[in-house]
């Protein structure tokens, strides 16, 4: 029996969407990788807020209270299950069913996040996202492949500190690379 070779897993990194991206539901987006494997990529849009649905609502609509200082919205995490809630959170709050990410960043689904959100004891940062951005086997290295995304490696402070609207150039003006114009840097050989 073969074994198969080990793939670089890009869990935890960012995919930053470059003009070469055929699909314009994703232009100007900021995936966060949290699964990726030989099974295929799960991944999270971190950067678009839905303008029609803030969390303050989803607590309200799920008889929770809702915190005085909290003014959060909802994210549209890609066009994979659009029903599906999910809360990507800082590692200081821990809870079952998680999957960890990275050493400081938590993906879940159970509702006892919500609820401690909801009560002030949630973890400190955190966003609620719906539906997610996903990859069949070999799906997304083909998509590297054809320079429809940039990947670097994922920051919290991205994630959680930045405004939505800079996310996509401010996570590639750190590594130096000016997003807008990434298009003309590169070339086929």
């Amino acid at each position: 029996m073969t074994e198969k070779p080990l793939i670089d897993s890009l869990t935890g990194s960012f995919l930053l969407s470059t003009a070469q991206m055929p699909d314009p539901r994703f232009a100007e987006q900021v995936i966060y990788i949290c699964s990726h494997g030989y099974e295929g990529a799960v991944g999270i849009a971190i950067n678009k807020p839905n303008p029609l649905l803030s969390l303050e609502e989803v607590l309200r609509s799920n008889n929770l209270p809702v915190p005085d200082n909290l003014h959060a919205p909802v994210y549209l995490g890609g066009p994979v299950e659009q029903t599906s809630a999910f809360i990507l959170y800082s590692s200081d709050y821990v809870t079952e069913q998680q999957i960890e990410v990275s050493s400081s960043v938590y993906l879940s689904r159970n509702t006892q996040v919500l609820e401690d959100i909801a009560n002030g004891c949630g973890p400190e940062k955190f966003i609620f996202v719906v539906g997610y951005a996903g990859w069949g086997p070999g799906q997304l290295e083909q998509e590297l492949v054809s320079q429809g995304w940039l990947t670097i490696p994922g920051l919290d402070s991205i994630i959680f500190d930045v405004p939505d609207e800079d996310k996509w150039r401010e996570a590639a003006a750190i590594y130096g690379i000016d997003i807008s114009t990434y298009q003309d840097l590169i070339g086929n050989a």
